[in-house]
């Protein structure tokens, strides 16, 4: 059995991703100072893209011949149908989480530090000091990779052990799904993992075909129908020979993918790709690892630290006069001051972290958030543009049909009941006509001459509009069984037909859903379905059955699908077609009101649908059948003369009707959006919706406000004439800027920068009939030309590109299932919560983080202080002032609890939060964490070291030899003094940590007599002697 597949099949185009030009960018810079500014990096990262390519270079994809239920005679080698998901192996385990923690300078530089006290000339402590800090991040960082990559080794496990039944020449054989090959014979049953990508030749449904679902695959919740090899399924026993051979083409509805599951009937398919070949694998992309802003400043400021670590080491070798080995106390020096780049920064922001996501999932005003990514909580804070899909996201995904436009007559919702009793006069007419005829009269829909003209006209072309869209979908209803054995399926089935309340409604689109839904409300009901035939009942009860002929299903390119049917009872074929009106409009006959209508029925939000048909006589369709199947059977170029073929029959069609279809807006979503213009964030909707549609759910939203002007980017085709709308758009001061993607593509092309700084200048830009490949592109130009923090809003799969490009995405669970969710870095149920997670978990978040990081910095620098006082005082000698249990207890239990109780500070309430948005404004400056107060926390520290290390010299100098003692006690108390001094609202943990850490120093005095003295506790019975310089510092 010869098979091609192409790769459009199997990958999304991500091409342009990676083409996006660059000159404008490094045309600013050149020669060193490019290389200095970030050119290194640049280049390595070439480097390192072209090296990857090359060694995972694509296999060449060709025809390959599949020997059914004889895998062994296959000559080329394909790969196990084995499942991994674990990022390492037992060997690339150790070293694989060591260089992911490594590569950060941070743990780097204490890895040095550390190791560098196996060197006696150079060890200046205990080994402990050191290696206990570094040792238990290591250790929670190991432990934590070594808990999720055993989960990952179970899941993997378990889904290759899974057992399948295989048909041989001995008959059935129990396979392992890791064991499976290409070639075997599968059976699958029903809700029952398909181990592989497969043909699926035969099932035990008697339709010939199956329902999937495909949840696990795409997120979507939508049954998938797949149909079986004709030929294979009429075949009496699988295996018979066929003298002569039968050729027969294959199409995406013949395939089973890896991963989907079957949700009705049994199937047998052969095995075509396994492994790493499946198209569920070859879709999935590992995302980017999203590092947050706060994150990166971090990094800035602790590179910062190391300079002045350096710069002040030199000057204390400088002093010394370079007496001696120099170099060695230089490094003796760095060892000393190394307090000044904390190790417990990176442990109590990823704690902190932590911490916010388990009170954003706790919130009990967002109930079933959830979040995935938990690194980049306080980009939350930080953001300026958002982007929104529009389907599910700002609108319900709910479709309620609302118009049905016959050209001169428009019904509505108030005016359903007239459209259903036009629709049981005209059946009752077509029934009492056929009682008075015999089966080969003249066609039923013929109405007698007796009724008035204008009313027969309205009647029958009603009669005709409801029964096309009852008929052209690809819509299926589903019966629950109500047997509760398995041997009663059969009086089941039979009990069950036709009955409404246990009828459900599967198909791939909500619209036609609702469209289906809507013929039955008014009398006209679809009953039954399967590949070949369809079972109409009309208002009077009387059971149609309609031949489906051929099926034409929807894609993208085309925008419209259809149908032949022939009616069982007059023999008649027709041809229905329903589709976009840009793509109809060309289709049908000439006519003076669609494009009206449908810009009408688009300003009220509605989506529109343009129905048709065409009748066609017995030896039309016998030629346009001919031609086809001979066009399936084309190896090259098939899709395109299908194509040409379906459009011969696709000329001079009637147009029935034209339908509206509503699709209602989320709950609130109004003043949240309102909400999140008023924090400063800009809302940029990208939907692959029609413009009239986009605009009008824009301004129903209030995304745009009624009162703004609106420039509507007039298509382009050319540099010239997108030259000219730029133009335009330049000219127009604060008016939202609403584009199609076609001119999008053009002007990207041409005039990329300057498209994208007039769109940042609008209040709000709608970007409609996008791709998803052009969603991310946007996000991807505004993180490029803006340098601002992103976020993506979406529901659906064609949104996770956008969402995972951006640097923050939430998904919502919604009707086109959980794969935008899944994918995202936050999780949430409706759009309204948006609001609340970002102008308060966000602010809050990236506040405390800010507070958090430069205290725990403080911390450090303050102790380097007191260092560097004392080694000046004396002669400035390299010997730590503070050894032992003293430096690690300092930044572990003496201060750990007090500074991380500041991630429950806040400064106001989460009310006037959501009250005030405009708080939120100043957090994208980024002011809570910058230079300048980064510069101001190092002078408080340098103050208060100096004061505490002269104060304890000067005061108690007649009782040196507790030196250290009493200013590590004014050290301790200076920081829990600091930290209360800090906090803005105070919350009961923070005082139970503030007594417990006071607590835990105190009691840990009676152990301290190694680094204190015996003598300690009358000493420190002179402590109010501390409280005039603690009270200065």
């Amino acid at each position: 059995m010869p098979l091609m597949m192409s790769e459009e099949g199997f990958e999304n185009e991500e091409g342009d991703y990676h083409t996006l030009p660059r000159a404008r960018l490094t045309r600013r810079r050149g020669g060193l100072e490019w290389f200095v500014c970030g050119g290194w990096k640049f280049l390595c990262s070439s480097c390192c893209d072209w090296l990857i390519n090359i060694c995972q270079r694509k296999k060449e994809l060709k025809a390959r011949t599949v020997w059914l239920g004889c895998p062994e005679k296959c000559e080329e080698k394909h790969p196990r149908n084995s499942i991994k998901n674990q990022k390492y192996n037992v060997f690339t385990f150790i070293p694989g989480v060591l260089y992911e923690q490594f590569k950060f300078f941070l743990n780097l530089y204490f890895l040095v530090v550390s190791c560098s006290q196996f060197v006696p000339a150079l060890k200046i402590g205990y080994l402990y000091t050191y290696w206990a800090p570094l040792g238990f991040v290591l250790a929670v960082t190991v432990v934590r990779e070594a808990i999720d990559e055993f989960r990952r080794f179970q899941r993997d496990k378990d889904v290759n052990s899974q057992l399948y039944s295989k048909l041989t020449v001995r008959g059935k054989v129990q396979v392992k799904s890791s064991d499976i090959q290409v070639g075997d014979l599968i059976i699958v049953e029903k809700n029952q993992r398909i181990p592989s990508d497969m043909v699926f030749l035969r099932t035990s449904e008697k339709a010939g075909s199956c329902f999937i679902r495909t949840d696990q695959l795409d997120g979507e919740t939508d049954w998938k129908l797949k149909v079986a090899v004709s030929c294979t399924q009429r075949l009496p026993a699988l295996g018979e020979d066929c003298d002569p051979p039968i050729h027969e083409s294959l199409s995406i509805e013949n395939t089973l993918w890896a991963s989907t599951v079957v949700a009705s009937g049994t199937v047998i398919g052969v095995v075509i790709y396994t492994g790493k070949e499946t198209r569920s694998v070859m879709n999935t992309s590992n995302p980017k690892n999203k590092v947050g802003l706060l994150d990166l400043e971090l990094n800035q400021l602790t590179k910062a630290l190391f300079l002045a670590l350096v710069a002040l080491s030199v000057v204390m070798v400088t002093l010394q006069g370079f007496v001696g080995p120099w170099y060695r106390n230089l490094f003796r020096f760095l060892l000393l001051f190394s307090y000044i780049i904390p190790i417990s920064l990176r442990v109590n922001l990823d704690m902190g972290k932590a911490a916010y996501g388990w009170m954003m999932m706790k919130d009990e005003n967002i109930p079933g958030t959830v979040v995935r990514t938990s690194t980049i909580p306080e980009e939350l804070g930080r953001l300026v543009y958002l982007l929104t899909d529009k389907t599910g996201t700002l609108t319900q995904n709910e479709m309620v049909f609302k118009r049905l436009h016959l050209g001169t007559v428009s019904y509505g919702t108030d005016t359903m009941d007239e459209i259903q009793s036009h629709l049981m006069n005209s059946y009752s007419q077509v029934h009492s006509q056929a009682a008075g005829n015999t089966p080969g009269s003249a066609p039923l829909r013929r109405a007698p001459s007796s009724a008035p003209k204008i009313r027969k006209s309205v009647s029958s072309r009603i009669h005709e509009a409801v029964k096309a869209l009852a008929l052209c979908h690809n819509v299926t209803p589903v019966y629950e069984s109500r047997a509760g054995v398995t041997g009663e399926t059969e009086f089941a089935e039979a009990d069950q037909d036709f009955s409404d309340e246990n009828r459900t409604y599967q198909a791939s689109s909500p619209d036609e859903v609702a469209l289906v839904q809507w013929t039955e409300s008014v009398g006209l009901t679809l009953v039954s379905r399967d590949l070949t035939s369809m079972q109409l009942r009309t208002p009077g009860g009387q059971i149609l059955t309609f031949c489906v002929l051929q099926m034409f299903p929807f894609t993208s390119e085309s925008k419209r699908m259809g149908v032949i049917v022939r009616d069982e009872s007059t023999a008649e074929i027709t041809f229905y077609m329903k589709g976009a009106d840009t793509a109809m409009a060309a289709i049908v006959q000439y006519n003076d009101w669609l494009e009206e209508e449908c810009g009408n029925m688009a300003r009220e939000g509605l989506r529109t649908l343009v129905v048709a048909r065409r009748a066609l006589t017995e030896e039309q369709y016998q030629d346009f059948e001919s031609r086809y199947s001979q066009a399936k059977l084309s190896v090259h170029d098939r899709t395109l003369k299908v194509a040409a073929v379906v459009e011969s029959l696709e000329r001079e069609m009637e147009l029935l009707c034209l339908t509206g279809v509503e699709d209602q807006l989320q709950a609130d979503v109004r003043p949240t959006l309102e909400m999140l213009r008023n924090a400063g964030i800009k809302i940029w909707m990208l939907t692959g919706d029609k413009l009239e549609t986009a605009t009008c759910i824009a301004k129903s939203s209030h995304l745009v406000s009624r009162t703004q002007d609106i420039h509507v980017f007039r298509p382009v085709t050319s540099r010239g004439e997108a030259h000219l709308e730029l133009n335009a758009l330049r000219r127009k001061h604060d008016c939202a800027l609403v584009i199609s993607g076609d001119s999008l593509e053009v002007c990207l092309k041409y005039y990329q920068h300057e498209l994208v700084e007039l769109a940042c200048q609008c209040p709000a830009v709608v970007c409609c009939r996008c791709s998803p490949t052009q969603k991310a592109h946007v996000v991807k130009l505004l993180q490029q030309h803006t340098g601002r923090r992103t976020c993506a809003v979406g529901d659906g799969g064609n949104d996770v590109s956008m969402i995972q490009a951006a640097d923050c995405g939430i998904g919502i669970e919604g009707k086109e299932g959980r794969q935008a969710s899944l994918a995202a870095d936050f999780s949430i149920t409706q759009f309204r919560h948006i609001g609340r997670l970002l102008v308060v978990h966000g602010r809050n978040s990236y506040k405390r983080s800010a507070a958090l990081g430069q205290f725990v910095m403080h911390r450090g620098l303050i102790i380097s202080t007191m260092q560097a006082v004392f080694s000046s005082v004396f002669y400035f000698a390299s010997v730590p002032l503070y050894q032992g249990f003293l430096m690690v207890g300092y930044a572990t239990v003496y201060t750990m609890f007090p500074v991380f109780s500041l991630v429950l500070d806040q400064d106001v309430k989460p009310e006037m939060a959501m009250l005030y948005p405009e708080l939120y404004k100043d957090l994208t400056k980024g002011r809570a964490l910058s230079f300048k107060t980064f510069l101001i926390w190092v002078l408080i520290s340098i103050y208060q070291g100096a004061i505490l290390m002269y104060g304890a010299l000067v005061l108690f100098e007649s009782e040196f030899v507790h030196v250290v003692a009493i200013s590590f006690t004014a050290l301790i108390l200076t920081e829990l003094l600091m930290v209360a001094l800090t906090v803005r609202t105070w919350h009961w943990l923070m005082v139970v940590a503030e007594l417990l850490s006071l607590g835990c120093y105190v009691a840990s005095l009676a152990f301290l007599n190694e680094y204190f003295g015996k003598s300690l506790p009358e000493s420190l019975l002179a402590m109010w002697h501390l409280m005039f310089f603690i009270v200065t510092s």
